[in-house]
This record gives C-alpha cells, structure tokens and sequence, in this order.
C-alpha cells in the first residue's frame, strides 16, 4: 500500500501479506515445544512489544498463552525492520475471507523493498523457530541495511524532504533516484539532491568539472592549488613534475571521495594513484597536495548559512588495543551506523585503510601507543566515517565574503565549498579552495 488504504487511512505505506498457515492453524505457539524460549532468545528486544495487552511483555504474554504463527510473522516483521535501523510499529493479522488458516498479515515500511523482503524473511524465521533450527538473522538485517540505501532518499534530499514534513508542505518521489516534487500545481518546486529547480544548469555543468570551476576562479583572483588535467598515462610524469611533489590525484567530475589519493611522494604512486582516479573519470587532474584542516562551506542563495571542521576517520591509540579494536571501539558510538542510516558513518576497514595503515608502520593488529592518533582514511567525508564540527560562528567576515563570490562566479544556489588551511581563522592569503 502506497496511500490511505483499507487498513489505515493515516498509515499510508503498509504491506499486506496474504499468508496461508496450512497445518500449523492446528499448533498456535503454546502449541510447539520449546518455541516461546527460542523466540525470546533470538528477539529479546520484542519484550517492548505491548500488543493487546497493552503493557510491555505483552506480546509475550500472547506468546506464552498461545497466539498464531500469523500473529507472531507480522511482529516479527516489524522487528526485523526495527532492528536495520528502520523503526516502524503498526501491524494488524487478520481471518482472509471464510478460507481456514489463511490470514492477510499487515505490517508497516519505511522503504518497500525492505518491507517486502521482511515479509519473506519473517516466514522463513518463524519457520526456523518451530523446527529448533539455527537461522542466520544477521544476514537478513546486514541484506535490509543494504537494500535501504539501494532505494533511499539521498542524504541531502532526505533532510529536505523531513524538514517539507515538519511543515506541512506535500510531497512525491518521482523517479526511483532522488527527483522529489514539493507541493503542486502553480507552488510546485522539484530537487535532486541539492540540485532545485531553480538551479543554473551551466553552474552545474561548471561545477561538476574541476578544470573550468579552476580556470574560472583563478581569473577571478581566488587561489586555487596549482594543477594539471591529463587523460593518458603517458601524460603523468610531466605534469607530476610541473605541479611538484607531494601530490593529489582525483576524478575531474568524481564525487563523494572516489577516486580520490593523497600525499603523493613518488612517481610510482602517482601511477597507482592515476589508475584508481581513472576508474572513475576519463580524465584526471594532478594537483598540488595542500597541508592543513579540512573544511566545507554551505552557501544558499549566495548566503553562508554553515561552516563545518570535517576530520577524516581516525582512531587514538590507548597502549593496550589493537588498531582494530580501536576501530571497534569508535564503531560502537549509537551515532554511527551502516550508510546514511545515522549522522556518522561506521569506519570499515578496506584495502585503502590497510594501506595507509601500513605506510603508517602499522597493521590491523598493532598495538597503537598512548595518545597516537592514526588517520585511517584519505578523505575527510562522513561517509568514509569522518567526523564534522560545526564552526560557523567562527568563520572570519572576509572568508564569508569570500564563500559568497564564489557561489556567484560559479552560479549555484546551493554551493559547497572545499577549503583546505592551516590558519583557523581561515585567512585570506593563504586559503586555498574548490568547489564541490
């Protein structure tokens, strides 16, 4: 269900599952030897379930006195979804027609495909629970988690879309991507990501290519690192050697860190650095490797509206834990979570990781001295488990100014500047930026 349906006219997004018990409309729960403990075992956060009874334990309570596999699926359901981080509570089970045994068991989702799998993955536990049989619940909740980012709102027009909610104003996905509507008919506005239908299509195009938003700030005196676009690898030792080590090679139109390394020392790693970057691009920019704190600006309507300090994923060594004990350690902060799920990302642990780790002088299972802090990741984005603090009352009134131009010159209503420095007032001289 889509919309205000049959079973709930405020409750729009529910799946109706029509379910068929066969011969276990003869066994309801107290029926089943062993079953309630199993239950209870694999879910014991469902003792929050007050079912009809009204209190917590309720459920249990059904559970114990006996209560059919229908009953139970659709709390299950419910659980399952709560569990991978998409906490939804209405479910209804009830007789399908005059057939015996057959129920529509309704439950509700946040995101439908994840609903759907749930309903599929609540019968194959159920079943698992009645014949005392081992059943991997992790799989299924890591499997959700993925399926949500699948189809979810991006993060940017998630908090759009909440924040039209809370007030009042109507909305429509349209597509399966992130192409939301807000309000219609004549008031009608449309975004995509943190792109409006009153954006500037060449200050999109401009913004997506790193040479051109280059080439147009530097003729308009704001200091940008010194660079050079290539696409063939023949290309590279020259412009390694025009630009000067240490390095950054990236993506020209790449996002999100991809693509992205860092402190390049070598012609070697400049070479490996170059193939990860053309992954993702054609083309590829080598640019000058600034040193210093990493910081995003947000400009709306060519006004600053935020600043953050963003600190790229890291652990701080305590001379006992390893590093990855370190990592598990920080993962354990109820505000991170897999993708998007929560403000923070949790840290994993891929090859780059390893690899810094190990020019770092350490592995996986190094103890970590007292105190030493040791950057995991070679971008700052929350979602490679970097941190960010808000500094937007600190930001100097000439940096402000400066933010402002840019989104001008670049012509973008909703403009994201990097800024890399070493000075925390973020002087003028020295500041070096691009745009996002």
């Amino acid at each position: 269900m889509r919309g205000p349906n049959y079973w709930s006219v405020r409750r729009h997004q529910l799946i109706v599952m029509v379910l068929d018990l066969g011969k276990m409309e003869e066994y309801p729960s107290d029926k089943v030897p062993g079953f309630s403990e199993r239950l209870k075992a694999m879910f014991p956060s469902m003792y929050s379930h007050r079912c009809s009874e009204g209190c917590e334990g309720g459920f249990f309570m059904r559970v114990d006195e006996g209560t059919w596999m229908g009953h139970i699926i659709e709390h299950i359901a419910l659980e399952i979804q709560t569990l991978a981080g998409m906490d939804t509570g209405f479910g209804r089970t009830r007789a399908y027609g005059d057939e015996k045994g057959v129920y529509n068991v309704v439950f509700s989702y946040m995101e439908e495909n994840v609903g759907r799998y749930a309903a599929k993955a609540a019968v194959d536990i159920c079943e698992a629970l009645i014949a005392a049989e081992d059943y991997d619940l992790e799989r299924d909740l890591q499997r959700m988690r993925e399926l949500r980012e699948e189809s979810r709102l991006g993060p940017s027009t998630g908090s759009i879309v909440e924040e039209a909610a809370a007030r009042g104003i109507p909305w429509i996905r349209l597509n399966k991507y992130s192409l939301v509507q807000l309000g219609y008919g004549a008031n009608q506005k449309r975004i995509q990501a943190t792109v409006t239908s009153e954006t500037s299509s060449i200050g999109v195009e401009l913004a997506c290519d790193k040479e051109d938003t280059k080439d147009l700030l530097e003729q308009a005196e704001v200091e940008v690192p010194r660079g050079d676009i290539i696409s063939r690898e023949s290309s590279l030792e020259d412009a390694c050697r025009y630009v000067g080590y240490p390095l950054v090679i990236k993506p020209i139109d790449g996002n999100h860190g991809r693509g992205i390394t860092v402190d390049i020392n070598s012609y070697d790693e400049a070479l490996v650095a170059f193939k990860e970057a053309k992954e993702v691009s054609r083309r590829v920019i080598v640019e000058k490797f600034i040193t210093g704190e990493d910081y995003r600006l947000l400009v709306i309507n060519h006004r600053l509206v935020a600043g953050a300090k963003r600190t790229p994923a890291h652990v701080i060594g305590d001379g006992k834990s390893t590093v990855q004990e370190l990592i598990d350690d920080v993962n354990k902060d109820p505000r991170r979570g897999y993708g998007h799920e929560k403000v923070l990302t949790m840290i994993t642990v891929n090859e780059l990781t390893k690899t810094i780790i190990k020019d770092a002088g350490y592995t996986v299972d190094s103890v970590l001295p007292e105190g030493e802090r040791l950057i995991l990741k070679d971008t700052a984005n929350l979602s490679t488990g970097g941190t960010a603090e808000d500094i937007t009352d600190i930001i100097h009134p000439a940096n402000v100014s400066m933010a402002e131009r840019i989104s001008k010159i670049i012509d973008l209503d909703i403009c994201g500047i990097d800024i890399m420095t070493s000075e925390k007032t973020f002087n003028p001289d020295i500041l070096y930026s691009h745009i996002v």
